[in-house]
């Protein structure tokens, strides 16, 4: 089991947390959503999975809620 953390923008209340954990929990090998919602800022969603997560299917799965990942910081 391996938990990988990102970055989420838009996010502002309780619906959008249920939200992004209906979708990202619904990708395959997923165990866990956590969220920790900053209003205003950028939330931290730690995803819980048996294998590595493709990051382009996260990303979909997060907008298809109706929110955008954090751009990396490089």
């Amino acid at each position: 089991m391996q938990t990988t953390t990102y970055d989420v923008l838009g996010m502002t209340c309780e619906h959008c947390v249920a939200s992004v954990t209906s979708e990202v929990s619904g990708l395959s090998g997923v165990e866990s959503v956590q969220v920790e919602l900053v209003v205003g800022g950028t939330s931290k969603v730690a995803v819980s999975s048996a294998a590595p997560l493709d990051l382009e299917a996260v990303a979909a799965a997060i907008d298809e809620a109706g929110y955008a990942l954090a751009p990396a910081a490089e």
